[in-house]
Parts: C-alpha cells; structure tokens; sequence
C-alpha cells in the first residue's frame, strides 16, 4: 500500500527507487537509513522476522512523519518504505531517504523520522528464534529504555 512517497510492501525494497523519489536540485545532501535484519540479539541466534502492520493506518503514520519533517525541517523531501511478511537474515526491513541542503538537516531529519516509525506506526515484528519466538515491543522496550523512551525535541 502506498501513498507515493510512504509505502508499505511486501516485497523487496529498491534503495535506489526510494532515492529517485527525494532527489532535486537543491539537495545537497541525501541520507539514507537503512534498517537490516540481524542475526544476533542479545545473545540469541535469530532465524528470520516477520512484520505485520494494519496498512492503511502505517502508510498515514508514514505520511504524518513526513509532515513533521517537513515542519522541522522545511526544506527537506522524504520517502519512507517499510517491508512487512518473512524477512530473513541481512534482509532490508525499512529504507529512509530525506534531502535536504545541507548534510546535518539530512542527518537530524532520518533519525528523526526511525524514531517516530516506532513510537508511531503501526508495525509490529515477531522474532524467530532456534528456541523459540516472540513479539518485540513492551519487554524490549523495557530493556532498551528502563525509564521510558527519550522524548524527541518539539
């Protein structure tokens, strides 16, 4: 499901279609995040993910980071691609592309924006394990953020 700029797929990401998409004469700087799957978490060898997300209200979510960006940071071009279904190991869950002028705007914004797919979008993963499998969100979050997730600045 896409919006043009904001996609959720099932099949594999293009890096280079989500580029072609914040490309333009006045970008002097395009940053591209990149998220891949990994093979080890804490520890534990993970044998593939799977994503799933209600799509409508993710590519809205998508669209509404890009509103924020574009609010922060007016200048700036966005596209957002997040995968979902079985991705297996070194496979490309999410692409982040943002132009913008100057390089540290490109670099504030893509962060930015990874930040608030999580708190936001709604996506979820399943991690399957060798002994096992299991949801990320609430006992992750514990663990990476015990006081609660850092607030963005306004």
């Amino acid at each position: 499901m896409s919006n043009g700029l904001f996609e959720i797929t099932s099949e594999p990401i293009s890096i280079e279609g989500i580029v072609e998409k914040v490309v333009h004469p006045h970008a002097g700087a395009i940053n591209t995040f990149i998220g891949t799957v990994r093979e080890l978490t804490k520890g534990k060898r993970t044998l593939y993910l799977a994503y799933e997300a209600y799509e409508p209200m993710a590519v809205k979510k998508l669209a509404q980071i890009g509103d924020e960006i574009k609010k922060k940071w007016p200048e700036a071009r966005v596209a957002i691609t997040h995968r979902i279904g079985h991705l297996d190991i070194s496979d490309i869950a999410v692409v982040i592309a943002v132009s913008t002028p100057h390089r540290a705007d490109s670099y504030e914004a893509s962060r930015y924006a990874i930040e608030r797919i999580k708190e936001i979008v709604p996506i979820w993963k399943k991690e399957h394990w060798e002994d096992g499998e299991t949801w990320v969100g609430d006992q992750l979050e514990q663990t990476r953020y015990p006081e609660g997730r850092p607030k963005l600045e306004e």
